[in-house]
């Protein structure tokens, strides 16, 4: 995936309605993607990654630079309320808050206010074959207190719309 395709995704998508409450910003992962994509009959490279997994899934590469990463474009681009993925942006966006309330990450930004997660899941767990980086391994060991919204097919624009209007009023 690249920002470039998913901000298209969206645009094409989404109603004005829902993209006018938001103001969204597309960062690329910072690897290449390695292999080939699923998308690549529709759009043209470059494709990103936010982190690596080996060939069986069991090992996760780059996942403590992809904070880091994900850190300094907050830094540098923000203040951020929110963070938005999707598939891996997803497991991440996922990962983050509860990383954040433990110190273990996102220390020199804002609180995250809310997750909006598209086609994504999380990292381990007892029915996922992908492994799960050493340091997110507690990041769901307690409840996490941030709003999410878990879409997982085109259906899911009414229920977003109406998550947006709930976040305004916080």
């Amino acid at each position: 995936m690249s920002a470039e395709v998913l901000q298209t995704q969206l645009i094409k998508r989404w109603p004005e309605a829902l993209l006018g409450k938001l103001d969204l910003v597309f960062p690329n992962g910072p690897y290449l993607a390695q292999g080939k994509s699923d998308i690549e009959d529709f759009y043209d490279p470059p494709f990103y990654e936010w982190f690596q997994y080996s060939q069986d899934y069991q090992v996760v590469s780059n996942f403590e630079n992809c904070l880091a990463y994900i850190e300094d474009y907050m830094i540098k681009h923000g203040p951020f309320d929110g963070l938005m993925g999707f598939s891996q942006g997803a497991v991440i966006s996922a990962t983050l808050p509860g990383l954040q309330s433990q110190g273990l990450a996102l220390t020199k930004v804002p609180k995250i206010k809310y997750v909006i997660l598209m086609s994504g899941g999380k990292f381990g767990g007892s029915v996922s074959k992908f492994a799960c980086p050493k340091l997110a391994a507690n990041a769901f060991s307690s409840p996490v207190q941030c709003p999410s919204l878990h879409i997982i097919d085109e259906k899911g624009q009414k229920t977003m719309l109406s998550f947006i209007e709930k976040i305004e009023k916080m």
